[in-house]
This record gives C-alpha cells, sequence and structure tokens, in this order.
C-alpha cells in the first residue's frame, strides 16, 4: 500500500502590523523627547560661562546688539536711552514684578550698555535677573 504525502504549500506572510507599530512609537518618542530653541533675528556672539540654566517660559527678554542697541523681546528700541528702557519695560511687566528677566548682551557691546540695562530692571523693582551665556569650550 503506498501512501500519497499530500504537501500543501503554504504562503508565507509577513504581518506588517508590529512593524507599524514600532514606527509609530519611535515617532511619538522622537516628537516628544525634541526640544525647541527659542532663536531671534538678532545675531548675538553671547559670552562664554562653565554652566548652563535653562530658559523659562514667561519671560523678558533684553538683547544688547554689538553697537549697544537695545531690543525687548525681539522689539528694537530706536536710541540707546535709559529712559526710552525704562519705558518699554514698564509696558511688557505691567504689574508683574516677579517676571524674570534674562539680558543678551553680545560679547562685543560696550559693557556700560550691560550696566545700564541692569540698572533699569532694578529700577523697576524687578530682581529676578539673568544673564545669558553661551557654554565654555574646553
Amino acid at each position: 500500500m503506498q501512501f500519497r504525502t499530500q504537501t500543501q504549500e503554504e504562503e508565507a506572510t509577513v504581518n506588517l502590523t508590529p512593524l507599524i507599530d514600532v514606527v509609530f512609537l519611535l515617532l511619538i518618542f522622537f516628537m516628544v523627547s525634541t526640544t525647541f530653541d527659542s532663536t531671534s533675528e538678532l545675531k548675538i556672539d553671547l559670552p562664554e560661562a562653565s554652566a548652563t540654566v535653562p530658559a523659562q517660559q514667561n519671560q523678558m527678554t533684553i538683547m544688547i546688539d554689538p553697537q549697544g542697541f537695545y531690543y525687548v523681546n525681539g522689539k528694537r528700541l530706536p536710541n540707546q536711552s535709559t529712559e526710552l528702557l525704562l519705558l518699554e519695560i514698564h509696558r511688557v511687566i505691567g504689574n508683574n514684578k516677579e517676571m524674570p528677566v534674562v539680558i543678551q548682551s553680545d560679547a562685543k557691546s560696550p559693557v556700560q550698555s550691560l550696566v545700564t540695562a541692569m540698572d533699569a530692571v532694578g529700577q523697576m523693582g524687578l530682581s529676578r535677573l539673568s544673564i545669558a551665556t553661551t557654554k565654555a569650550t574646553q
């Protein structure tokens, strides 16, 4: 008696569902872990420091360009007068005396401009002041 072997060819299939799940999980992971950096149109060469502090969300930024002109939250002031800087700071902060202030002074800007900006912040009663720097290369 001769038995015939039945050969059934099973079609090989690739299940793509787990692969798609992994791709979406990786996509979500990279979207969540990405950090966004606030940049401005003004190119400022910041001085270097050994430690950095992360930026806060609700803050006022005073930038000083190499010629000593002030930019308050990206808005350029027409001249370098202290009175105009005080008026603009008052307009931005309103009654919020707890608002953090970050001063970004170009490394080539006059030191007097930085001192004037710090003095104006102090005159407005703001005490949460930071000076932005870049991390020093070793």
